[in-house]
């Protein structure tokens, strides 16, 4: 299986420096574990730079593709709880289709069409451009892989988002406390994101302070606020599964263990929208309980 890996211009200059300076593979590729990094993009990260110094080819920019094998990743047991319906404290939610590996579920009436109007209402007059964590400089900015306006709620900050808060809790297994504030986005005509991991991948001073503060994301769920008339489906490029919006209905996954390994199968894109506008509300959680940098 293979899994495109993003870096910064930062790690890109450290690699082939120290290639070109006599460095093995093998020491580079040690060192980039004890930084946290996993130990199959350590790898092919290094053998990518290896490959093109000894051919004389150019150099990697931005992304290259790594071999990550099936078996690498051991799956915990999945925290979304068994069978077709699961109550999930105030409602109950249907499970209309499940992956066992990667652990995948698409999920129905998580919110009503009240809710989804509601929190849509609430969001609105405080959207602004997407941004992502520089990999570079760990401040945030634009996003150019996702054309899209979002805002993120406090946790539990008002009545609404305090009862989805919870909702969401009982159905990823987890306190509400491990996870991120609830992140609005809106996707207008053509808008997308490209193939990412929802999963921190340690190569800047964020996301390895991120994660020592709260440990490592452990699962996401996407929940749908409006029926999307063409496009916008969310696509798991590994798995040829793409699932359509359709309004209160949810895309769950997993993609950490205990031991720390990732689960590459779950890079996962958002297509463009072709007809009308795409909302989304999305929760991501925490291995340990959520702290908020500075």
């Amino acid at each position: 299986m293979s899994a495109l890996v993003n870096f910064s211009p930062e790690l890109r200059d450290w690699i082939s420096h120290n290639l070109k300076r006599g460095c093995t593979e093998s020491v580079l590729v040690d060192t980039m574990l004890m930084k946290g990094f996993d130990t199959h993009v350590a790898r092919g990260l290094v053998a990518a730079f290896a490959h093109a110094l000894a051919h004389d080819e150019p150099l990697p920019e931005n992304s290259v593709m790594v071999d990550v094998p099936a078996s690498a990743y051991v799956p915990d047991p999945s925290r979304l709880p068994p069978g077709n319906r699961i109550r999930a404290i105030d409602r109950h939610v249907d499970v209309l289709m499940r992956l066992r590996r990667p652990c995948v579920a698409v999920l129905g009436n998580v919110l009503s069409a009240e809710e989804c109007a509601a929190v849509i209402a609430l969001g609105r007059p405080r959207l602004a451009p997407s941004t992502v964590v520089d990999p570079h400089s760990g401040m945030d900015r634009v996003a150019a892989h996702r054309s899209s306006e979002g805002m993120f709620f406090g946790l539990c900050e008002d009545e609404l988002i305090a009862r989805i808060d919870r909702r969401i809790s009982s159905l990823m297994g987890l306190p509400v406390e491990h996870g991120e504030g609830l992140q609005l986005l809106h996707y207008g005509m053509e808008c997308h994101s490209s193939p990412h991991y929802d999963f921190l991948v340690p190569q800047n001073d964020a996301n390895r302070a991120s994660i020592a503060r709260s440990g490592q994301r452990v699962s996401t769920l996407v929940i749908y606020l409006n029926d999307v008339p063409a496009g916008g489906a969310t696509e798991f490029p590994e798995l040829g599964l793409a699932v359509t919006p359709r309004q209160g209905h949810a895309v769950y996954f997993e993609y950490a263990n205990g031991d720390g390994q990732l689960d590459h199968a779950t890079l996962h894109a958002g297509a463009a929208v072709d007809v009308g506008e795409k909302w989304v509300l999305t929760k991501w959680m925490r291995a340990r309980p959520f702290v908020a940098a500075g």
